[in-house]
This record gives C-alpha cells, sequence and structure tokens, in this order.
C-alpha cells in the first residue's frame, strides 16, 4: 500500500518527519518497507513555454523549439518528441540539471543545432512507464496552463511528496485504505481523525426508474448497489487528481475511471462504473455463470465461465466478472453520458477462486478477498457518484438502487483488567486501557474491572479477548513490554535413540564412499508399490500438485532410479547413492486413517568403483561390493544379519537378489535391479539395497568386549563338491553348526564350476580361521576341530571332500 503522506497530513494533523512517522509505524504493528521521495537527486528542472516549434532541416523527426524559461533570453532546445508543439507548457531541464539515474543534461550540438537544454516526458524524471497516462507515455508531458514559467515543476507533478511504502499483512486489510491508515497513525499518536463529507445533489429524476437490481443468492454478495449519473462528460481527470492517483502507482485514464480508482484508495471500496447507454435491458442478476458462458473482459481477452464464476449479468448476459474486472461491452468511453456505479460486498472466496483461475489479480480483486469495511459501502458509493457528477458536470439520479438486505453491525469484545496484565506482564491502570481504546475509537464499557470494548465494522479483524491484548501493546508500545527471563528447570538437551542411529547411519554410508540424496516423498501409483516387499493400500493426496506428485511412496528405491537416470543422461555415469527417507503404510482405510510412517535406507549403485588407469584395470560395482557395504554397516552397529535368496520382488533380477534377515525376520532386500527395469529408466546396471531403519532400531544386542588373543591364529583350508543349489549361506551355517570353539572366522574365496566337474556340482573353496585366547595351537586341536566340520558339511549337505 503506497502512502501519499501530503494526502495523509490532509486526513489526520500529523506534522513529523517521514522517518519519524515509519519507525513509529513499524513498531506499533503495520510495517513500513521504505520511504520514496520521487523528486530526489532531480534538480534544476522548471516550467517552460514553447512559443515556436519548426521542423528540424536535417532530420523528419526532430524540432527546434524556442522556450520560454523565465530568463531574459529563450532557449533553443532540440526536441525529439512526436507531441511536440507551440503554445504549451513544457518540463524543461536546463542545461547542469540532474534527471533521473543521475543523468546529467550538458549543452550539446544535435545535427548542426545547438541545444541548451532538455524537454522531458515524465518517464525521464523517474515516473514509471505504466502509471504515465496514455496520451503521454510515448512522448513529453504537458504542464497546466496555469503553471507559472521558470518555477520549479516539482509542486505541478506532485513529486514534492513523500510517499510511505507499507508491507500490509492480510489480517489488517483495514489499513488498505487513505481512511484506514488515517485511523492508525490517529490512534498511534493519539490525534483525531477529519474526512471531508460529500453531500449527494440528486436531481428529481428516479434512478429505480430505469433499472432494477437482484441478487440470485444472498451466499454469493450481501449486497449489491448502484447509482446513476447521466449527462456527464467523458474527460481527463483534473492534475490534482491524476498526480495523486500516479503517486499511488495507478495510471490515470479518464474522470470517471480515476474517481473509482480515487475512492478505491480512500475508502478501500472497490468500485465499478459501467456505459449505461450499453445496456440492453433494465434488468441487472448478481449470478453464478452458467457452463459454457463466456466473457470478453476489459483487457480484451475471451473469458469462459463455469459455476465457479459470479458474474454480473444484463439481459442474461454477462457484463462483468464480480470483484475482478468489468466486460469490455460496456465499458466507459469518451462516447459515453449516463454512468451507472457499482458498490458491493461479494463473497470473498469467489472473488479469489475467479482472479486465480484468470490470473486477474487487481487492486479491486485483493481488497475483497482480504476484507472491506463494510459499514461505508454506500458511503463510498454516494461520495464516488457526486465526485463524477462534479467533475463530469453531469447529474446524480435520485435514490440508490439496491439489492441484499444488509446492515453492518458492531462487535463487543470483553476482557478484565488483570487478564490483560497478566497477558502484557504490565502494571496498567484501568484509565489507561480505557485511553488507549478511545485512541483507536472504540466504545467502551466498565463495570469494576470488567472492560466491555465496542469494535466499529472498519476493525473486522478484532473479534476475540486475545485481539484486544494486541492492540493495547500495539499502542502502549511494545518496547515498553517488560522483559523477564523464563522461569523453571533447565534440563540438558539429549538426542533420542534414533536421532543417534541416524546421525551413526550418515556417518558410516559416507564413510563407505556413498552421497546422500533427497527425493520426493509423493510419486504416481504406478511407482508407489514398486520395490515393497511389504506393499499394503494407497495413499492419494485429495488436492496433489500434479498427477506425477499424487501418492505417498511405499519404497525410497524407484525415485533413487529416476536421479540416477537424470545423472547418467548427462554424463555422469558413475553412481553410490544413499537416502534416508520416509516412506508410508497404509493397512487400514486410506480415506479415512492416516498412513504409518517408517524411516528407511536405502542404497543405489551403478557404474564403475574404480576407472581404468596406466596401473588399474575399471572395475564395475557389483553384488558382492554392495553385500559388503551392507554387512560393514550392520558390523559397525553390533547387529548380526544373514542374507537368503529372493524372489518375491519382479522389480529385481531374480538370480541376483537376497533378503537381508534379522532374527529371522525380513527387514529388507540387495540385488540388482532387473535389467528390463533399468532399461525402462534408461540407466545402466545398477544395484540397490532398502531395509527398514525402524527394525535396525528395535535390536538392542549389547556390546560384548572380546580379549585379543596373545596366541598365533592358524589357518586350514578345505575343498569339497556340492550340489549347485546350495547357497554360500547354507555352508556357512552347517559350518557354524560344528559348534567348535576354535573356529574365528570361515571365508569363501574360490568357485569353480565346469564340464571337468560332475553334473549339478561345484568346487567350494573356503579358509577357516581357528585360534585359542588360552594357548598355542596344536596340529591334533587343529585336525580334530577341521574333522568337526567336514563331518557336518557331509551328513547335512553330502558334500565331496577334494
Amino acid at each position: 500500500m503506497l502512502v501519499s503522506y501530503k494526502w495523509l497530513k490532509e486526513l489526520v494533523a500529523i506534522d513529523v518527519p517521514s522517518a519519524e512517522l515509519a519507525e513509529k509505524m513499524s513498531t506499533s504493528g503495520i510495517e513500513v518497507e521504505g520511504v520514496i521521495q520521487p523528486n530526489k537527486g532531480l534538480s534544476k528542472i522548471v516550467v517552460g513555454f514553447v512559443k515556436e516549434c519548426i521542423p528540424h532541416p536535417d532530420s523528419d523527426h526532430l524540432s527546434i523549439c524556442t522556450v520560454d524559461v523565465g530568463k531574459a533570453d529563450d532557449l533553443t532546445i532540440v526536441c525529439g518528441a512526436p507531441n511536440i508543439k507551440a503554445e504549451i507548457k513544457v518540463i524543461v531541464a536546463l542545461v547542469g540539471a540532474r534527471i533521473a539515474d543521475n543523468y546529467k543534461i550538458k549543452k550539446g550540438k544535435i545535427r548542426g543545432v545547438v541545444s541548451l537544454g532538455m524537454i522531458c516526458s515524465l518517464q525521464e524524471l523517474g515516473i514509471a512507464e505504466a502509471v504515465v497516462p496514455k496520451q503521454f507515455s510515448e512522448g513529453i508531458y504537458y504542464l497546466p496552463k496555469d503553471a507559472v514559467v521558470g518555477e520549479p515543476v516539482d509542486a505541478y507533478l506532485g513529486i514534492d511528496d513523500e510517499v510511505i511504502d507499507l508491507s500490509i499483512t492480510p489480517n489488517r486489510a483495514d489499513a488498505l485504505s487513505m481512511r484506514g491508515v488515517a485511523h492508525e497513525v490517529g490512534a498511534v499518536y493519539d490525534l483525531p481523525v477529519h474526512f471531508e463529507p460529500k453531500t449527494v445533489k440528486e436531481n428529481q429524476h428516479q434512478a429505480a426508474e430505469l433499472l432494477s437490481v437482484t441478487i440470485e443468492s444472498p451466499n454469493d454478495a450481501l449486497t449489491y448497489q448502484m447509482r446513476i449519473i447521466e449527462k456527464v462528460t467523458v474527460q481527463p481527470s483534473p492534475v490534482w487528481l491524476q498526480n495523486r492517483l500516479m503517486l499511488e502507482g495507478i495510471r490515470p485514464i479518464n474522470n470517471v475511471v480515476d474517481v473509482t480508482n480515487f475512492v478505491l484508495l480512500y475508502f478501500g471500496q472497490p468500485l465499478h462504473s459501467f456505459d449505461f447507454d450499453k445496456f440492453k435491458g433494465n434488468q441487472i442478476v448478481v449470478r453464478r455463470a452458467e457452463t459454457k458462458e463466456s466473457l470478453i473482459t476489459l483487457d480484451g481477452e475471451t473469458r469462459q465461465l463455469t459455476t465457479d464464476d459470479l458474474v454480473i449479468t444484463n439481459n442474461n448476459e454477462p457484463v462483468a466478472l464480480a470483484g475482478v474486472m468489468g466486460g469490455e461491452a460496456t465499458e466507459i468511453d469518451d462516447q459515453s453520458k449516463t454512468v451507472a456505479l457499482e458498490a458491493a460486498l461479494f463473497d470473498p472466496q469467489l472473488v479469489r477462486k475467479t482472479s486465480q483461475k484468470f490470473n486477474l489479480r487487481s487492486e479491486s480483486s485483493a481488497r475483497f478477498e482480504k476484507g472491506i469495511n463494510q459499514a461505508t459501502v454506500n458511503e463510498a458509493l454516494d461520495y464516488a457518484a457526486q465526485m463524477i457528477a462534479e467533475l463530469g458536470e453531469g447529474e446524480v439520479l435520485a435514490g440508490t438502487i439496491s439489492s441484499g438486505a444488509f446492515k453492518a453491525s458492531d462487535v463487543e469484545v470483553g476482557t478484565t483488567v488483570s487478564k490483560l496484565n497478566r497477558s502484557l506482564g504490565t502494571t496498567l491502570e484501568l484509565s489507561e486501557i480505557v485511553a488507549i481504546f478511545e485512541r483507536l475509537g472504540f466504545s467502551v464499557q466498565t463495570i469494576g474491572e470488567d472492560i466491555m470494548v465496542t469494535i466499529p465494522p472498519r476493525r473486522w479483524d478484532i473479534t476475540i479477548e486475545a485481539d484486544l491484548f494486541e492492540e493495547v501493546a500495539r499502542i502502549y508500545g511494545y518496547d515498553k513490554l517488560p522483559s523477564t527471563l523464563p522461569v523453571g528447570q533447565t534440563l540438558i538437551g539429549e538426542l533420542t535413540a534414533k536421532q543417534k542411529l541416524m546421525r551413526q547411519s550418515h556417518a558410516l554410508l559416507e564413510g563407505y564412499g556413498l552421497t546422500e540424496t533427497i527425493s520426493y516423498a509423493l510419486t504416481t501409483p504406478d511407482k508407489a508399490c514398486k520395490f515393497a516387499w511389504q506393499p499394503s493400500n494407497l495413499t492419494e493426496l485429495d488436492f496433489p500438485m500434479s498427477e506425477e506428485r499424487s501418492v505417498l511412496r511405499q519404497s525410497i528405491i524407484t525415485e533413487m532410479l529416476t536421479n540416477i537416470s537424470y545423472n547418467q543422461a548427462r554424463k555422469n555415469k558413475n553412481i553410490a547413492f544413499y537416502e534416508i527417507g520416509k516412506v508410508f503404510e497404509q493397512k487400514q482405510n486410506p480415506k479415512k486413517d492416516l498412513p504409518t510412517e517408517n524411516t528407511h535406507i536405502a542404497i543405489a549403485l551403478s557404474g564403475n568403483r574404480l576407472e581404468k588407469d596406466f596401473q588399474t584395470e575399471a572395475a564395475a560395482y557389483d553384488f558382492t561390493y554392495l553385500k559388503g557395504i551392507v554387512e560393514n554397516y550392520f558390523t559397525a552397529l553390533n547387529i548380526s544379519v544373514r542374507f537368503e535368496r529372493y524372489t518375491a520382488l519382479e522389480e529385481m533380477h531374480p538370480g541376483r537378489t537376497a533378503s537381508i534377515l534379522i532374527n529371522d525376520q525380513i527387514i529388507g532386500f540387495l540385488g540388482q535391479v532387473h535389467p528390463q527395469l533399468a532399461n525402462d529408466f534408461a540407466i545402466e546396471a545398477t544395484y540397490v539395497a532398502e531395509f527398514d531403519l525402524q527394525a535396525v532400531l528395535a535390536i538392542n544386542e549389547p556390546i560384548v568386549f572380546n580379549e585379543i588373543s596373545k596366541f598365533q591364529a592358524v589357518n586350514r583350508d578345505i575343498a569339497f563338491l556340492v550340489d549347485e543349489a546350495v547357497t554360500y549361506q547354507t555352508v556357512l551355517e552347517v559350518i557354524e553348526s560344528a559348534k567348535t570353539k576354535l573356529l574365528k572366522s570361515a571365508r569363501l574365496f574360490d568357485i569353480f564350476q565346469g564340464d571337468k566337474l560332475p553334473q549339478g556340482k561345484k568346487s567350494l573353496a573356503y579358509r577357516l580361521v581357528f585360534e585359542s585366547n588360552e594357548a598355542t595351537l596344536t596340529d591334533e586341536q587343529i585336525e580334530q576341530a577341521v574333522n568337526k566340520i567336514i563331518k557336518q558339511l557331509t551328513q547335512q549337505l553330502e558334500v565331496e571332500i577334494r
């Protein structure tokens, strides 16, 4: 909200520097973003009178002007503006003058003619082109005929003012008007406000004889009112009105439209003017649009309407989008003679939806959305009607045409002195509190320490007791409120078990060379259940951002594959990602119950782990490398896991996938993404793992210290034939079942398969490590332990020792 300081001074008798006012308003609840001085940096710019204007002999677009600037000698100035002519008063920047962007005017020669200054447009003084009147947007600006030659132009352009830029929050929409700002400033400085009344002078003709108004649904519009002004002459507005609008960031159009914009700024009440003679009937109806109806708005665009749009209709045809924009068919133009002026209270939600749908955000729609003073609708309409009659030399017809029996009412909110002081930490007396409310323009009744405050409609943001506390704090001064330290026991902060595990997981996985990714928890219905080893019902959003983000995921891996595809398409082939994120399990009714959030860890490897160089061959990521990362992770956490072949996920390679088990419970999986799916994502061979962090957190295995043996360990290698279907995990479990205390580890170091072996057989070679904490092992002890292991292998797997 831009506020002219001169205009504000007309409404409240304030006489303080603008910087002080800005600071005071900011500390009382309405933030001031800045104070703008339109004439800052401008100098030696005066009123000039063009006495003669002749074409330049060496140019088809330049003119040589003789200009009187109030000095003994006239100036010769070369001007290129298309609208330059003799006998007009213009803006002249003298030699040595400073114009916008600190540009200095110098004496110069243009096509052989010496130019002693510059005839300026408004844009060259720093006024935005968007607010310059259209007739002057492509050329110089004509000053009023009564402007005194040689005087500075500041007063004639209104740039000798200061503009205060307010940042209005949605709850203080009452300050989106000059009257609202005046009330606020008056309360802050304890000054009365003064609003010049304007009495409507009506002729003898009744407006109701020409037009009627109907609201189909009271829920769509509380009231709709119209005034008719006839015999209007549409012409440019007076200079004072144009200057005021330009300072407020609004382009002047003509006297009728400018009045509606002026009243919008003054009262905060949006208005719209129709050309009455362009109406095709005598009945105005406020209703919802019908399907397939359309309207050409003032910007020349055809808008396809729906039943969500509120429209103003005449002869059952839409002529305006209620609260948003008027229609081209009933636009005010230079030939208009009779004006139908509208003021209304439209449903804020309907206005907001329509303005958002058509991307038609305007000053009017913003005020309807945030709220307007319901008590001044009729007053604003009368004020505008009389102002149009005065500026357009017209006559206001008798009576207001209206529909909707609406009357704004005050709101009563109560509190007590003790409660207010307790909330603010103050010790204010009843008389001080009452004085603050009276400064705000509120009526107050007191009984003992009870206070009943009557809130006028202009402050519709005050509805509850806490709002009264805020108003007192604002006007009393936030800086005066006492400061106290919090009272209570101070506790030392501590991480939860889950936070500790997550931090440890980050450190471990990054230590293994993985890079963290963060992906969307929302995906498509098709992707949501992929890679979910415990799939559940889908949890869909009622109002998704897009179809691609409409369902909560049940696995992290799908989005990680999307990230890999994105990277590899941009020549970043070698990928080692991990992510710790939420997945969502929905076992109940997804329409009624919230899903269960579980934290998962996912890992994805693709490309090479080692690049080829002069001494190293390239090495690709594979199943065993991924399995090693997972094993090391759980080993670091002191958790025992085992792996089994897993074929339940169709998204995974059936021969290169294993489940991860803790205490015989599946907590996740690892393996290679199915080649067909990898091809669909346009990625290279990729290995992934995902497991439930919640399940890891549930394991509470104590860390047991094992003393390092003082005696040397002994290795023994055994090789044997076994059926091809026997897995590594099965062999390991059989070896462990021998229950020899001396065995410290068993590691597979060779696999052989080929024609030289019996059909259906494979050769496995294991290195067994034996160690004792008590003494050096003898050959006899070692042989005894090895024989126990071989016996179990022979009995359970029918192996053949080689």
